[in-house]
């Protein structure tokens, strides 16, 4: 049984050096917990995305308890975006699209479409794609939160 009506799987961390935005798929309290990691780590590099990524994911594979927890991240800024998993993978993305959890296939492919026709912003194809996989995926619900990078 599936019970996330309403869950927000998005948040944003506000630096010195602009805005980061995270999502995240799997189990929400390990999310939110790699998540305050996450922060911690933006402010130990001064903001620095990638150098806070890669420490986060290094952190995650070796401690005895944060190797358990079960969830994989996505955190963007206005230049870059990666995917962290628990196995100690960090995945910079090839494109322009990224999508992570038991969906992410159909809301990446619906995505892509939707950028290649040049009509639409960043949160339409964004809320278009999900609501189509909601359809699909019988884990994603239709209550979506949008976040912008400004």
């Amino acid at each position: 049984m599936a019970i996330k009506q309403k869950a927000v799987k998005v948040r944003e961390f506000d630096t010195n050096r602009g805005y980061v935005v995270g999502g995240f798929a799997g189990a929400a309290a390990d999310a939110l917990t790699l998540f305050e990691k996450f922060e911690q780590k933006l402010e130990q590099y001064d903001a620095d995305l990638k150098r806070s990524v890669v420490e986060l994911a290094k952190e995650w594979r070796t401690d005895k308890i944060l190797r358990h927890l079960e969830a994989m991240l996505v955190v963007m800024d206005k230049q870059f975006s990666f995917i962290i998993a628990g196995d100690g993978n960090v995945i910079e993305p090839d494109g322009p699209i990224v999508a992570i959890g038991s969906g992410g296939g159909f809301a990446q492919a619906a995505a892509l479409a939707f950028y290649e026709t040049g009509k639409y912003s960043a949160k339409q194809i964004a809320e278009k794609s999900l609501k189509i996989v909601a359809e699909i995926c019988i884990y994603t619900n239709d209550s979506i939160t949008v976040l912008e990078i400004g």
